[in-house]
């Protein structure tokens, strides 16, 4: 039976939803280790050390403290975090409703946890009542609540037969674009260019089926993890040419899109990796004419582009 990690209320307008969060998400999956003393392999302990006492102490014995001056500290306890004066200590506050892809456009990419909702039986018909609203609007309730001693901005949508609350970053923690090395300037991009890309998207272009994928790292870690148990030599991966000539560029784009066609005609994700095995496969003198063919149909778009005045998109 799953433990809720946090209780309270929904508040809808007036409206007192009780209802319980539990993690929507497993950590237990993750490949986890432990640090060794390297000499004997033994492994290490992380010790709580009080440099006043000069001694390792019980995790029981210490306290929650905030410095407020240097050196100084107060002593925050639990009841004290209880008597924080918000109502989100206690309740998940919705402050409005948005359009749910409008919501995604904003902070979906930034999102932190999620959690699943589970209603208390006196609360179960005002809440799908609301999970119906949303529904039908295709709307985001846009909330603030208090979890784990701190105040997070969460996104409240209907998931299956119940709602889900996922936590998001606060608008001052998410960084600036600007403190990347991104070029001022914009590219023209040739017609065949453009109509190639074009065609790799709509090949690769299918409703989402999340059964369709799977942690393929964590597979290949297990297997170098059990080589490793077994004594067995473990070799490197062949390191992967790069190229940005035209004409590669535009040998794979074509060979991408063919390969993402196979793919999307026997219901599998198409990957980089999956496109490169596949080109590599093909007969050399199957590949020769095919490059041919794109090498000519790139000079030709060139030639005709090279023949038509110089066209800029202005800058932002």
């Amino acid at each position: 039976m799953a433990r809720s990690m946090w209780k309270g209320a929904i508040q809808f307008g007036l409206v007192t939803i009780p209802v319980k969060l539990y993690t929507a998400t497993e950590s237990d999956y993750t490949i986890r280790f432990n640090m060794l003393h390297e000499p004997d392999l033994s492994r290490i302990q992380m010790k709580v050390w009080c440099p006043e006492d000069e001694k390792v102490i019980s995790r029981s014995e210490t306290v929650k403290g905030y410095e407020y001056a240097p050196d100084q500290y107060v002593v925050i306890t639990d009841d004290d975090l209880e008597k924080v004066p918000l109502k989100t200590v206690r309740s998940i506050e919705i402050e409005q409703f948005t359009p749910r892809d409008e919501a995604t456009r904003q902070h979906a990419q930034f999102t932190k946890q999620a959690y699943y909702i589970e209603p208390d039986k006196i609360g179960r018909k005002a809440f799908y009542l609301l999970r119906e609203v949303l529904q039908e609007k295709g709307l985001t309730a846009i909330c603030k609540v208090v979890i784990r001693d701190r105040e997070a901005l969460a996104a409240m949508d209907p998931f299956e037969d119940t709602m889900v609350l996922t936590t998001l970053h606060w608008p001052d923690e998410i960084r600036s674009t600007k403190e990347l090395d991104l070029p001022a300037e914009e590219f023209d991009f040739k017609p065949a260019e453009r109509k190639m890309a074009e065609q790799l998207v709509e090949a690769m272009t299918d409703d989402f089926d999340a059964t369709k994928y799977k942690d393929e790292y964590r597979e290949a870690l297990l297997k170098v993890i059990e080589a490793k148990v077994e004594g067995v030599e473990i070799k490197a991966p062949e390191p992967e040419e790069e190229s940005a000539s035209l004409v590669d560029l535009m040998k794979l784009l074509q060979d991408s899109v063919k390969q993402a066609t196979d793919q999307k005609s026997k219901g599998a994700p198409v990957s980089v990796a999956d496109a490169k095995k596949e080109r590599e496969a093909r007969p050399a003198a199957s590949r020769s004419k095919a490059n041919t063919k794109a090498a000519k149909a790139s000079a030709d778009e060139d030639e005709a582009e090279d023949a038509k005045p110089a066209r800029r998109r202005k800058t932002a």
